[in-house]
């Protein structure tokens, strides 16, 4: 299945070749043009029609992680986070390190050997370290470099009623849908682009943006779902099962209105399920393709994910063929003229 192809492949910000090379080789055989540039981003041109609107669908390719920063006399390894990971989450998980993709697990000093003081504060990344078994420094070092990435090893599930598991659902579901769109023939014209580095401040769109023109943006997403246990149902950003999530501001990020309700409009006349993303928390490459060149109008539609930024993301397949879907919808409509 490609969603697990995407989700098991190894892609920090910055080291995105691997998610890279699956994508070109499910789309080389359709489009007209497939563009790889500087920075590492993907352009694939579907443009076959004279006079018809020109969108551009995006979707980022990385993943959070951690880079290693040292190693101690002991062989046990230093990291820096790449990318917003919440350290609370990390002790005892599986992680694989280099190109080597050498095994390791998170730990941290025992409880029972930390101070009273030290009970009572959160852990941080700078307390926790990664064990690869070996006895030394030097043995150590016959694997693993500074530099060198640590990715998530977390095997991809499908259970329950239509859940789906995985590591790097944040944005793999994004790549999945794009490729999905370009797989088929669409009536206008269409350019996907697949971005680096989103998780460390949007670099890659910031470079891609300025090299297309459209006349709307999509940027589709894995969003933050938390409808758990404990939550005000006011704070729930997004549910599993309700559908795709629209956007009416982030961080980086108004949407105009009129796409909004645009979008909302088809949704219904199709009788697919939606929901409005709940919060103004956080953002994605619309920060940047918004003040590309003079402006490019953007909208972002999103498949709810909990647990995001961790090993054990969880979405709804339900969810995912939804925003297929309204992706789809939508795309006809512009075709017809009056949302553009």
């Amino acid at each position: 299945m490609l969603l697990k192809k995407l989700t098991s492949a190894f892609g920090i910000s910055g080291n995105e070749g691997e998610v890279r090379r699956i994508i070109i080789d499910e789309i080389k055989n359709t489009s007209n043009h497939v563009k790889i540039d500087k920075m590492g981003n993907i352009f694939v041109e579907k443009k076959s029609f004279e006079n018809r609107p020109h969108i551009v669908i995006t979707a980022h390719m990385d993943e959070v992680g951690f880079m290693v920063k040292g190693i101690d006399d002991s062989g046990l390894i230093k990291i820096t986070p790449v990318g917003g990971i919440d350290a609370r989450i990390l002790v005892s998980k599986i992680v694989i390190i280099g190109e080597k993709r050498i095994p390791g697990v998170i730990g941290a000093k025992a409880i029972h050997m930390q101070k009273p003081e030290e009970r009572k504060k959160s852990l941080s990344i700078d307390d926790l370290y990664i064990d690869i078994g070996s006895k030394s420094k030097e043995e150590t070092e016959k694997n693993i470099s500074i530099g060198d990435y640590v990715a998530f090893h977390s095997e991809y599930i499908e259970f329950g009623t239509n859940r789906i598991k995985a590591k790097a659902l944040d944005n793999r579901v994004g790549c999945h849908i794009l490729i999905e769109i370009l797989k088929q023939e669409m009536p206008i014209n269409i350019t996907g682009v697949f971005t680096v580095q989103e998780e460390i401040g949007l670099r890659g769109a910031e470079v891609a943006a300025n090299q297309v023109d459209a006349d709307l943006v999509i940027v589709l997403e894995g969003t933050t779902c938390s409808d758990v246990t404990g939550i005000e149902p006011h704070m729930q950003v997004t549910e599993l099962d309700k559908g795709p999530a629209i956007s009416i501001m982030d961080q980086t990020s108004i949407y105009q209105r009129k796409y909004i309700d645009s979008l909302i409009a088809i949704a219904k006349q199709y009788n697919i399920p939606w929901q409005r993303r709940k919060t103004t928390f956080g953002g994605n490459d619309a920060g940047r393709f918004h003040l590309a060149k003079t402006g490019l109008p953007c909208i972002s539609i999103a498949v709810p994910c909990r647990y995001i930024h961790s090993p054990v993301s969880v979405l709804s397949k339900d969810d995912l063929s939804n925003t297929i879907q309204l992706v789809k919808k939508y795309i006809d409509e512009i075709s017809k003229g009056g949302i553009l």
